[in-house]
């Protein structure tokens, strides 16, 4: 047996004994949290933290590539140290010593993003698009992945679940797309090693993913919160068991016709849980998937989700909410400007013949665009690379090279295209006409045939008619002889719009409004 095989079955013991975790205690042996495990990444030109437990009082050295921090672990055997910043590359083998010896070997330095949301970041590359052809470019031994395995939980836990792996075509198909291509860009450009930790679970909303802390104060959050009081204060095991058993009958049913006909397999009933321990409750996937990651160093965080909160009885509140993510795990980080990103919705279900159309879905993607207000924050847009038949687009490598866009020119500071579409940013009305200017248009704008679609304005009677919209260097005029007084405009407002404006570099511009009306009357229920 190889010693890096020994020391991970050294290490699988030992975490057994650790917080959050059950087994028999191991008082005197050094332990270390799941992420440091062979072939992990470490973030290059950073101090990174390196922690673990030992025995109160017990002197812990940690040592990688000549260098050594030193630790005493506390009456919660609780150590930390900060290895000092270090230069991309590798590989070097990570010893913790204290009366024990772990070893972590084939360790690089590199560039560490945090993928995190729902189904689709979970999706896997086997899953997305032309799969057979990228597992052929996918011989890339410098990026790899951890994905946290952790189950739901009710406080914070601390050792967390999952191994690293090493990019393949064999093991590729296993990666988050959406990770995955934002990685390659990244690997591509900067020539460096990747690690993309996913810590992802579908169908999961928001507020699973944020701390309890951090958000049971929100006077907004009130009615969500006390829905799940009553869900657990009402809750029957028996009787929950026995919908579950006729959901999942009915289930089998429609897989089966799913199958004859060539489609997509429904998803399957989930199995009942308490509901403190649903997947969709306020906290649990923070209190498991994320709390465990903390502090490991990362250089950012991608966040693809929203899908779950656009169906909700509140969706507007998805703004609030992300800020509150966002802010929240920033201070978990102890790094106030921590980059972070998402993705927009993108298109989804049939075009309407309206000029605009107010869903959760619509509300939520403009939510997201009202976020970018926080400092060091960006945005793909997906508008144009959704599937109008499929909430789970398959199309994930232009999702990731957006990512990668933003983060090399904003983050990295890489010369290159304009790291987004066209971004609203102020308006201006001259009688019957608006001028609309936009972020991220120093280079004018474009449209596939010359004629902007996707346009509409309102007058004070709020009532919305289409528009004519005409590219003006970098700005846009917007104007309707059904509306000789305007007093807003909107852009791509619909679930699947039919719009058309992009930026010069070819990413779609943001659908976005002008007007602060409040929405909750406009809404109609989304389409199942």
């Amino acid at each position: 047996m190889s010693r890096p095989i020994f020391t991970l079955i050294l290490g699988a013991a030992a975490v057994a004994a650790l917080p959050g975790m059950s087994g028999s205690s191991l008082q005197a042996d050094v332990t270390l949290p799941a992420i440091f495990s062979n072939h992990m990444v470490l973030q290059a030109d950073q101090d990174v933290a390196v922690w673990g437990w030992a025995e109160p009082g017990e002197e812990v050295t940690v040592a990688l590539d000549g260098q050594e921090a030193k630790a005493t672990a506390g009456d919660d055997k609780k150590w930390q140290v900060k290895l000092p910043a270090h230069k991309a590359g590798g590989p070097h083998v990570m010893t913790a010593k204290g009366k024990n010896t772990l070893t972590v070997q084939d360790v690089l330095y590199g560039e560490v993003w945090l993928g995190s949301g729902q189904s689709n970041m979970a999706m896997a590359v086997s899953r997305c698009k032309d799969f057979k052809a990228e597992t052929a470019t996918a011989n890339l031994p410098l990026i790899r992945t951890f994905r946290e395995e952790s189950g739901p939980a009710t406080e914070p836990q601390s050792v967390g679940k999952g191994a690293w792996v090493i990019c393949s075509p064999v093991t590729v198909g296993t990666f988050s797309g959406t990770a995955y291509f934002f990685g390659k860009e990244i690997h591509r450009v900067l020539k460096t090693p990747v690690g993309l930790i996913n810590s992802s679970v579908g169908g999961t909303p928001v507020e699973a993913w944020t701390s309890w802390d951090a958000q049971k104060d929100k006077p907004e959050l009130t009615p969500l919160f006390s829905s799940w009081d009553e869900k657990a204060k009402t809750y029957d095991p028996d009787a929950a068991q026995k919908e579950y058993e006729a959901a999942l009958a009915k289930w089998k049913e429609r897989a089966v016709a799913a199958k004859a006909t060539g489609k997509e397999t429904p998803r399957a009933p989930r199995k009942p849980v308490h509901p403190t321990l649903d997947s969709h409750h306020p906290a649990v996937l923070f209190n498991a998937k994320i709390a465990p990651l903390v502090p490991y160093t990362i250089r950012g965080i991608l966040w693809y989700q929203g899908e779950n909160n656009a169906a909700s009885v509140q969706p507007e509140n998805y703004g609030l909410q992300l800020r509150t993510l966002i802010e929240d795990w920033r201070s978990r980080w102890g790094v106030a400007d921590l980059p972070f990103a998402w993705v927009q919705l993108p298109n989804y279900r049939i075009q309407v013949d309206t000029p605009v159309q107010t869903t959760g879905w619509v509300i939520v993607r403009d939510e997201m665009r009202k976020t970018l207000a926080l400092p060091n924050t960006g945005m793909a847009v997906t508008l144009d690379v959704g599937d109008p038949k499929d909430i789970h687009p398959t199309n994930k490598q232009d999702v990731g090279m957006r990512l990668a866009m933003w983060a090399l020119g904003t983050i990295y500071h890489r010369k290159g295209p304009q790291a987004c579409g066209p971004l609203y940013e102020s308006h201006q009305i001259d009688g019957g006409k608006v001028t609309i200017r936009f972020r991220y248009a120093a280079d004018g704008m474009q449209v596939p045939n010359g004629l902007v679609k996707g346009f509409a304005v309102a007058g004070a009677d709020k009532q919305w008619h289409r528009a004519e919209a005409k590219i003006e260097g970098d700005h846009i005029v917007v104007q309707s002889g059904a509306v000789p007084s305007p007093t807003a405009v909107r852009y791509a407002w619909g679930e699947n719009p039919e719009a058309n404006l992009f930026g010069t570099n070819g990413l779609p511009a943001s659908p976005f409004r002008t007007d602060d009306w409040p929405l909750v009357e406009e809404v109609a229920k989304p389409k199942k």
